[in-house]
């Protein structure tokens, strides 16, 4: 049986789930990253029907500023980030160069910043850190309903 290779790409596409990635350089692109997540999620919506309440809007947006902020405040180089729908929820995954793992610190309320880690703790699904080959990737989970 001799297959088309059109079709084959189209069925291959048909199958994959709806996902954005882009790499960003600096702490500038941080509203480069929430847009890219906003279009992302508005794009759920527009081509595949699916609801995206504006709570989840936002979520994933501060997750997705959250996460590239750390990066770009701690690691050298550029950051890459993905999302992808997946079983009802936005994976969101951040990869950078540093191999220092994030630590949620003790609650301390007298603290000035560094609670983003515990803010996107509090409001995902999941959260993971996995060391790579170079550097690590951060996951987090954010459910559209």
């Amino acid at each position: 049986m001799d297959l088309d290779v059109q079709t084959l790409r189209q069925e291959a596409h048909v199958d994959r789930s709806p996902a954005v990635g882009a790499a960003f350089d600096s702490s500038a692109e941080i509203a480069a990253a929430r847009l890219m997540a906003r279009e992302f999620l508005t794009s759920l919506q527009a081509e595949h029907g699916l609801p995206v309440p504006p709570q989840t809007m936002g979520v994933v947006q501060l997750v997705v500023s959250e996460l590239v902020t750390n990066a770009s405040k701690y690691a050298p180089g550029p950051c890459l980030v993905d999302l992808e729908l997946k079983g009802g929820a936005v994976e969101i995954s951040v990869w950078d160069s540093s191999t220092t793992l994030p630590s949620v610190q003790a609650a301390d309320p007298e603290r000035i910043g560094q609670h983003g880690l515990e803010i996107v703790m509090a409001v995902c699904q999941s959260f993971s850190v996995h060391r790579a080959p170079v550097g690590k990737r951060i996951a987090a989970s954010v459910a559209l309903g």
